[in-house]
C-alpha cells in the first residue's frame, strides 16, 4: 500500500474508535516497551508469569489486543489464557473430594466387625447387610475399608436370561467327597426370578428316574416355569424328558463345556461350596442334607444379594434405628455366617 494511504488509513481509524481502546492499545504499547528495556537491561531474559497474567486479563478486558502486540504471537495469549481457565477451575474446585465419604468410629467398628465374623463376605455382602441395619450406606465407602474386585458375567447369555427371568428355572448336580472318600451327588434347582433355591437333594447314586421323581417335587411346590436350563449330563435321560414335557417345560440345553450358560445354578453351587463345603467335613448322606438345609435357609432368608438390590430371594425387612439401637448377631450354618437385627436395649 501506498505510504500516503497508509497514514489516512491510520489516521481515520484512530478518529472512529474509541477513547477506551485507545487507552489500552497504550497501555499494551507501554507495557511492551518495558519489557523490550528490561531485555536490553539484562534483567530478564524472557516474559515473566506476572506478564503473561497481565497481558491475559488484558485480552480478556479486550480482546483485539491481539492486533497490537509485537514481542508475542496472539497464539501464545491464547494458550495462556486457557491455561488460566484450567488452574482457575483446578483452584475453585479443590476442596470437592471424590473420595467415598468417612464414616463415624462406630460405623468402621461395625464394618470390621462384620468382616471378622464373616471372613468369607466381600463388601457387596456387607453392604446389604448394612442397609438392612438401616444404615444408607454405598458400596463405594465400604469398598474405602474392604477393596474388592469384581467380574462380569457373560453379557449373551444375561440379556436372555434377564429376558425370560421370571418363567426361568435351572438345575444342576454337584459332587460332594465324604470323610471316607465316598462320592455324593447333590441335585441343586432355583428360581431366576429371585435367585431363589427352590429344592434341593442328595443320593448316593443318581439315576434318570430319582432325577425325574425330585424335579417333579421341586416344581410342585412352586409356580411351574415355561422353561429349564439344564447341562448335557446323562443323567437328564429319557425319563426326566418324559417327566418335563408332561410338566408342560420346555428345555434349554447348555452347549457342551459351557458352565457360563447356565451361570445363575452355577453361581449358586460356588457359593455353596465356597460358602459352607469348603468349611466343613461331610460324614454321611444324612449330615450332608442337614448342612444344605442350613445353607438354603440361610441362602433365602439372610443371605443379601447385589443383584436383588441387596435384598434377599425371600424378601427381608429393614430393622430403623427405632426397633432398637443394640444391634445383635444371630450365628447361622453353623457359625460360618451371622445374620444381624436390631434389639431393644
Amino acid at each position: 500500500m501506498h505510504p500516503i494511504l497508509s497514514a489516512i488509513s491510520s489516521v481515520a481509524s484512530l478518529k472512529f474508535r474509541s477513547r477506551t481502546s485507545l487507552e489500552l492499545e497504550i497501555v499494551a504499547l507501554r507495557h511492551q516497551l518495558g519489557v523490550l528495556r528490561r531485555r536490553q537491561s539484562k534483567k530478564i531474559t524472557f516474559l515473566s508469569n506476572l506478564d503473561r497474567v497481565f497481558w491475559v486479563l488484558l485480552y480478556r478486558t479486550w480482546p483485539r489486543i491481539i492486533d497490537s502486540m509485537v514481542i508475542v504471537k496472539p497464539r501464545s495469549v491464547i494458550r495462556w489464557h486457557y491455561t488460566g481457565f484450567r488452574l482457575f477451575w483446578r483452584w475453585k474446585s479443590r476442596h470437592v473430594s471424590h473420595e467415598p465419604l468417612k464414616v463415624g468410629p462406630e460405623l468402621k467398628d461395625l464394618i470390621h466387625q462384620m468382616k471378622r465374623d464373616n471372613p468369607l463376605w466381600g463388601l457387596r455382602r456387607i453392604e446389604g447387610e448394612l442397609r438392612k441395619l438401616g444404615f444408607d450406606i454405598s458400596h463405594k465407602t465400604v469398598r474405602k475399608y474392604l477393596p474388592q474386585r469384581y467380574y462380569s458375567p457373560s453379557p449373551g447369555w444375561r440379556a436372555f436370561l434377564y429376558n425370560h427371568l421370571h418363567h426361568t428355572a435351572a438345575v444342576d448336580f454337584m459332587v460332594v467327597v465324604t470323610a471316607k472318600f465316598d462320592l455324593l451327588y447333590a441335585m441343586i434347582v432355583i428360581g431366576h426370578s429371585r435367585r431363589r433355591i427352590i429344592h434341593y437333594a442328595v443320593t448316593e447314586h443318581p439315576t434318570q428316574e430319582w432325577a425325574a421323581e425330585q424335579i417333579e417335587l421341586a416344581l410342585s411346590r412352586h409356580p411351574k416355569p415355561k422353561y429349564l436350563i439344564r447341562d448335557r449330563d446323562k443323567i437328564y435321560g429319557v425319563r426326566f424328558k418324559a417327566k418335563l414335557k408332561k410338566l408342560n417345560i420346555k428345555e434349554k440345553v447348555t452347549m457342551r463345556q459351557s458352565p457360563w450358560q447356565n451361570i445363575f445354578v452355577e453361581r449358586v453351587n460356588w457359593s455353596i461350596r465356597h460358602e459352607c463345603l469348603d468349611h466343613v467335613i461331610v460324614l454321611s448322606q444324612k449330615h450332608l442334607e442337614r448342612i444344605l438345609g442350613d445353607y438354603v435357609s440361610y441362602y433365602n432368608h439372610s443371605r443379601t444379594h447385589s443383584a436383588l438390590d441387596q435384598d434377599c430371594p425371600v424378601p427381608r425387612r429393614i430393622d430403623r434405628e427405632i426397633r432398637g439401637k443394640k444391634i445383635v448377631a444371630i450365628p447361622e450354618v453353623g457359625g460360618l455366617h451371622h445374620r444381624y437385627e436390631r434389639r431393644a436395649a
